[in-house]
């Protein structure tokens, strides 16, 4: 298959993204599957490596300003979390990698879970500082005009209740308690029904990607409206104005 943008920026990190939630299913799915769609994200997660390999070469050319540091500190970030849940999966695997014959520990499902929290989160975070971008690829992949007022305040408030069901999906799902490696007792009751804890999971990947994205919104127009140092004061044309 041919490599285009829309495979590249869009089908393949939401595949990467699907796997991701239900590997957190873990109670629902069982052992084998779970193993069996965290394998496949990260498969899928090196062939996006490819796709960027870019990044990486560049990673030590040109001029870093605040917003570049801050992307790369989440990017290796994401990347160390990646690597310890990577690990951990081999480590703690009782189908895939059963043959390795690591011994198991109880620390290293902690460690797993706890990696495995905080990349949903950073990936959160990391769709917040892209989404002008996926906007405008959607959008031409859509064929939408750029500028529609309507659109954008009805994607406002889609995107302040978005983020309240963030909030209460954070509780919900006890994030909180394994953001901090705090022990947690809570585990979804998947005999009810699954289709809410991907809900709640979507909301909680929401929450950081918006407010990431809005806090770049808000960088950016206080960047627009900020007079250029040096330049207030100044007379046109460089010259003193002689008093009559």
């Amino acid at each position: 298959m041919k490599s285009t943008p829309l495979i590249d920026r869009l089908l393949l990190p939401g595949a990467m993204a699907i796997f991701l939630l239900l590997s957190l299913a873990y109670w629902w799915l069982e052992n084998v599957p779970h193993e069996i769609f965290g394998t496949a994200m990260f498969a899928l997660l090196a062939c996006h490596i490819v796709v960027n390999r870019f990044w990486f070469k560049n990673l030590f050319k040109g001029r870093y300003d605040a917003r570049r540091v801050l992307i790369v500190a989440l990017h290796l970030l994401l990347i160390v979390n990646m690597i310890i849940l990577l690990l951990t999966s081999i480590a703690i695997s009782k189908s895939l990698f059963s043959a390795l014959s690591i011994p198991d520990s109880i620390y290293m499902r902690e460690i797993h879970w706890f990696s495995a929290y905080w990349v949903m989160v950073i990936v959160g975070i990391h769709l917040g500082l892209h989404w002008v971008r996926v906007m405008a690829l959607s959008r031409s992949i859509l064929r939408l005009s750029s500028a529609n007022a309507a659109r954008t305040w009805l994607l406002r408030v889609s995107a302040a209740l978005l983020a309240g069901v963030g909030v209460w999906s954070f509780s919900v799902l006890g994030v909180w308690n394994h953001l901090t490696f705090t022990y947690s007792l809570n585990v979804w009751n998947f005999k009810t029904s699954v289709t809410p804890f991907f809900g709640h999971w979507a909301a909680v990947v929401a929450l950081p990607a918006i407010a990431t994205h809005y806090v770049m919104v808000g960088r950016r127009n206080r960047q627009r409206t900020k007079p250029a140092t040096g330049t207030v004061g100044k007379p046109q044309g460089g010259k003193v104005a002689q008093r009559r």
